[in-house]
């Protein structure tokens, strides 16, 4: 890369005003060798790792503030049943131990993502394979309970559709972060493949 910026450079130094703009030709080029090659791909791989953590941390971190929303809702329920307007939509239709049982699930969906997104490896990946399968059973349960009173309430459709979603937007992330780092595994596979031959 180093090579290719002074090639650049004296390129456009050395040609007229008119010609400043004009780009190199395929014959300046040369491949490069082993030393630059290996040098990118490590820039590639230390640049994704960065991005990997970084990208993790955040959306880690938005569903760590939905977990504390929801310990909220849980003490807010045992503490003062039916004060919350969300939850006394149910009032007739469910007890309220079972809105406090269905919290705690979206808690546990959430927890199950946070630990799958975080931690980077095969059997971590599982977490986030199975806070999405709670997740849809969570949205069932609340869809069923939503479907039975005598409206229904758009302002709570958060309740079902919260840890699923959060679930999974997590495993896409996820998926996308590990398909950039096998393209980078499959960049230095390649290296100078065809000397091989």
């Amino acid at each position: 890369m180093k090579r290719l910026a002074k090639r650049w450079r004296n390129i456009q130094s050395d040609d007229d005003v008119d010609d400043k703009f004009s780009l190199p030709t395929s014959s300046d080029f040369h491949p490069m060798d082993t030393e630059e090659q290996e040098e990118l791909v490590r820039s590639l791989e230390r640049s994704l790792a960065h991005e990997s953590r970084f990208w993790r941390r955040v959306f880690a971190g938005m569903l760590c503030c939905f977990v504390a929303f929801l310990v909220f809702s849980i003490h807010g329920q045992t503490t003062m049943p039916w004060e919350l307007r969300y939850h006394a939509y149910f009032m007739d239709e469910i007890e309220s131990w079972i809105v406090i049982a269905a919290d705690w699930a979206a808690v546990l969906v959430c927890l199950m993502a946070i630990v799958g997104l975080l931690h980077n490896s095969g059997s971590h990946r599982r977490f986030l394979w199975l806070s999405c399968c709670f997740g849809v059973l969570l949205a069932v349960f609340w869809l069923y309970n939503m479907l039975k009173l005598p409206k229904f309430r758009w302002d709570v459709l958060w309740l079902p559709l919260g840890p699923l979603g959060g679930a999974g937007f997590c495993l896409y992330v996820d998926t996308l972060l590990n398909e950039s780092s096998e393209e980078v595994r499959k960049l230095r596979s390649y290296m100078y493949a065809y000397k091989s031959r």
